[in-house]
Formats: C-alpha cells, sequence, structure tokens
C-alpha cells in the first residue's frame, strides 16, 4: 500500500509542475493588471460591492459570480482578481489530469496539461471572470471520473468526481454541459454493457444540481425555462444550422469574438494547428482502435465532438472560448499519441520523429505566443479606455449612485461605480422615459461613439469629449433637488 501511494504521488509531481507552470505564464503573459471586459464586468458586478449589478441577460448562469464573489465582495482590485482566478485555474487542471490516473501513463497526462495549457486561449481566459474554462475543466475532469467508475463500479472517488464535474459544468453553462455530456449519457441509456444505475443517477444528479439554480430562476425573471431558452437562442443569433467552422478558423489570430466575421483567416502558423485537430484525432481513434484500447480514446474524442458540435455548426458568428471544453478533452488522447510515436522503436525512425515533432511544437509555442501578447496588448489597451472614459465620467460629477447608458455603457458603467440601462439590443432593460426620470434625481450620461448622435431623450443634454467618446451629461436638477 505504501509503494503504491509513493508511485501515486511520484507520478502526480509532473502534473504540479505543468500547473504550477500555467499559473506563473498567466501572471507573466496575461498579466493582472488588464481591466475587466464586457461579459467579466456583468459578472462580477452581481456580488461587486462597489458598483451596482449589471442587467444579467437570459443566457447567462450564476456560476461565475459565485466563483468571484471571495475576492469580489469585498475588493475592487482587478489584479487581485486576477490573481485570484489565475492560481484557482492552476489547481482546477492539476485536479482535472489527476482524475485521469490509471487511464493513461503520468507523463501523458502531463503533455496533455502542457498541450492544453500553453494555448493562447486557455491562458487568456485561464484567470477571467469567464464560464467557458471552467466548462473545460469540468468536462475533462469528469469524463476521466467516468471512465474510471466504468472500468472499476466500486470507486467512490470517481462517482463523486462524475458528479462534481457536471454540477461544476451545470453551475458554469447549463447548455453547454448537456453537449458536453451527452455521449456518456447515451452511453448509461442505450448500451446494455455500459449501463451502470448509480453512475447514471450520479451524472443526472450533477447536471440537476447543477442547473437548478439557472432553471429557477427562469420561473422568477424569465418567464419560464421555455422562454429562457428562447431568449437565449434570440440572443445568439438564433440557433438553428449555420456553418460557423470559417468563423471559428478567423477568430483564431486573436478576435476574443467575432460577430460578424468578416475579416481575413489569420496567418497559417496561427491557424495549421487548428486545422490538424481533426487528422490528429482521427489518427489517435485509429491507433487505439489498432492497439485494441480504444475506450479510453474514442470516450473523449466523442465528447469533445460533442462539446464542440453547437459552436461550429449552430450558431452564425465565433469566440475561440467557446471551444475550450473540445481543446481540454481532445488534449489527453492527442498526447498519448504523441507519447507513442515518441517511443517508437527504431536506431532511425525514433530520433528523426523527436527532431520533427520538437519543431512542430516550437513553431506552434511561438504563434500561439504571438497572438497571445497581441491580443493582451489590444485588450488592455481598449480596457484603458473604458477607464479613462470612467474617471472622465467622474470629473463631470457622474458619480455614484449613477447611471450610464449609450457606447460600451456596461463596462463603463462598472468603471466608474454607476449602473448601466438600455432601451434595445440584448441587454435593454429600460426605456426612455424611465431613463429621463432616473435623470432628474441621479446623475446620468449617455456614451456616443464618434460620428453617431445622441437618443431623443439626450438631445438637450450638455455634451462634453472624453477620451474618444461624446458624453452627454443630463443638467443638474433645480436648488434642492436630490442630487
Amino acid at each position: 500500500m505504501a509503494v503504491r501511494s509513493a508511485r501515486r504521488s511520484r507520478g502526480e509531481v509532473p502534473l504540479g509542475i505543468v500547473a504550477g507552470a500555467f499559473v506563473l505564464a498567466q501572471l507573466l503573459l496575461v498579466r493582472p493588471g488588464m481591466g475587466l471586459g464586457w461579459d467579466e464586468s456583468v459578472y462580477v458586478s452581481q456580488v461587486a460591492s462597489h458598483a451596482p449589478a449589471s442587467f444579467f441577460s437570459a443566457p447567462r448562469a450564476r456560476g461565475v459570480p459565485l466563483l468571484v464573489a471571495p475576492v469580489a465582495a469585498w475588493s475592487s482590485s482587478t489584479a487581485l482578481l486576477r490573481i485570484y482566478l489565475a492560481g484557482l485555474s492552476g489547481l482546477a487542471l492539476f485536479l482535472a489530469l489527476r482524475a485521469w490516473r490509471g487511464l493513461f501513463p503520468a507523463r501523458v497526462l502531463a503533455t496533455a496539461g502542457a498541450l492544453f495549457a500553453t494555448l493562447w486561449v486557455t491562458l487568456f481566459y485561464g484567470p477571467q471572470a469567464m464560464p467557458n474554462y471552467w466548462v473545460a475543466v469540468g468536462a475533462l475532469a469528469g469524463t476521466g471520473c467516468f471512465l474510471r467508475a466504468q472500468a472499476n463500479r466500486s470507486d467512490r472517488a470517481a462517482l463523486w468526481g462524475v458528479g462534481l464535474s457536471a454540477a461544476l459544468m451545470a453551475w458554469m453553462r447549463p447548455t453547454d454541459a448537456v453537449w458536453a455530456t451527452l455521449p456518456p449519457l447515451v452511453l448509461l441509456v442505450c448500451v446494455r454493457r455500459w449501463r451502470h444505475p448509480a453512475l447514471l443517477m450520479t451524472l443526472v444528479g450533477g447536471l440537476a444540481a447543477g442547473a437548478a439554480e439557472w432553471v429557477i430562476e427562469a420561473y422568477v425573471s424569465y418567464g419560464g425555462l421555455a422562454q429562457r431558452l428562447s431568449d437565449a437562442s434570440r440572443i445568439q443569433g438564433g440557433l438553428g444550422w449555420n456553418m460557423a467552422v470559417g468563423d471559428q478558423l478567423r477568430a483564431l489570430g486573436g478576435r476574443t469574438l467575432c460577430r460578424p466575421c468578416t475579416s481575413a483567416a489569420p496567418p497559417v502558423l496561427e491557424t495549421l494547428w487548428w486545422c490538424l485537430l481533426p487528422l490528429l484525432a482521427a489518427l489517435t481513434a485509429v491507433a487505439a482502435i489498432r492497439a485494441r484500447r480504444p475506450v479510453a480514446t474514442l470516450v473523449p474524442l466523442t465528447c469533445a465532438a460533442s462539446a464542440a458540435f453547437p459552436y461550429l455548426f449552430l450558431i452564425g458568428y465565433a469566440a475561440p472560448r467557446f471551444l475550450l471544453p473540445a481543446y481540454a478533452l481532445l488534449s489527453v488522447p492527442v498526447a498519448g499519441l504523441l507519447v507513442h510515436l515518441v517511443q517508437a522503436p527504431g536506431r532511425i525512425r525514433r530520433p528523426l520523429i523527436v527532431t520533427l515533432l520538437t519543431l512542430a511544437l516550437a513553431g506552434h509555442l511561438a504563434g500561439q505566443f504571438a497572438v497571445l501578447e497581441h491580443t493582451v496588448r489590444r485588450t488592455t489597451a481598449a480596457h484603458r479606455e473604458w477607464a479613462d472614459v470612467a474617471a472622465g465620467l467622474h470629473r463631470l460629477g457622474v458619480r455614484p449612485p449613477c447611471l450610464v447608458t449609450g457606447e460600451n455603457d456596461v463596462p463603463i458603467a462598472y468603471y466608474a461605480g454607476c449602473s448601466s440601462a438600455a432601451t434595445g439590443g440584448h441587454d435593454a432593460n429600460t426605456t426612455a422615459a424611465g431613463i429621463r426620470r432616473t435623470a432628474r434625481h441621479l446623475p446620468t450620461a449617455t456614451l456616443v461613439a464618434p460620428g453617431g448622435g445622441p437618443p431623443g431623450y439626450a438631445r438637450s443634454w450638455t455634451p462634453h469629449r472624453v477620451a474618444g467618446l461624446r458624453v452627454y451629461v443630463a443638467p443638474a436638477p433645480p436648488a434642492g433637488g436630490r442630487w
């Protein structure tokens, strides 16, 4: 028993090194000083102490606000939040890889972790208050635990891992959780030799527990579950047959949201890995079948395909973060193939394969880090512009409690400590009359992009120019008013 425990501990050391390097890379390359983005400001504002909660649209779930609450509930420091999330994401990666122990050797799992952790999109979103990375590690951990529970039906830890992983995914994004767990659910229900009542109950129970709040909120605030699903589909452009493969390819150059996605494809060095993924997946499947060990390879491949399907074929736009669960699930079987190739016998063949793989991985990493640096620089600059606008609003007298509407109102309102409001679009939560009423007793500003005109309710307000935007500030109330 002691020997087995020592061997297991030694096998976890490489996983810990990969996870630690992942945390360090986030802190050095993404940097904690990068401000919060639009979606992040929505999530963080739900629990922040210094800013009112932004409008919470139908597709969003409460997992991220609860995840960031230990820091955001008492501190407005974005740097502290980034450090907290970076450390937590590293721990989550370690646990997700550890869930595969006994299914693949430690060197394969460490390689899988390195492949996933060095993608620019993984590094970029690991320290962000966004749900996609957490769905990814939940899918990775849950699939590993599912395979362990099938192989050893007395493995209680694996059963708990399945339930907790499913709950984490559903807690973050319920619909993504369903797609990522669809293949295991089909196996448990439709294939006799895979039937495992305890495992099925655990998986379904985990999904139900994670999604319970989202479903209850649907009836409390969105007109019912069907209405919330309908609203979520509308906000995402209307779910249906949409070929978004090309959009995802064009987004790989560092576009965090490609909507509409009309730009040219990035350079080949930045996208070659993505184009090769289907081929690598096919090769891993063939190798596993020939080696008569298909289960541990085909199940994660199928789960990856299921998780990617809606974002490749059912929505009309793209964001690289959408495919993080698929990348996480693909990392283990692809790592197994690469390790198998490196270990191929032959005095000439093996050194040649090692050299070619080393060169290919070096080029891949160079491309990933180049995209990451460009994306971080551009994103940081955009967030600083929002902070500058917020500071300008304060100089104009728009200070909490206050209201901000118009161009980029959600993040700028968060930075300024104000509420945000919109009369149209996905975040519509008020009317023009409502904004006029608010402006009578709270400092209110409307942001207008260069070349645009103010909305009707703000045409008589005082115009200013702040950090490239035109800002229309509502007049102060008469003496004795509530300002």
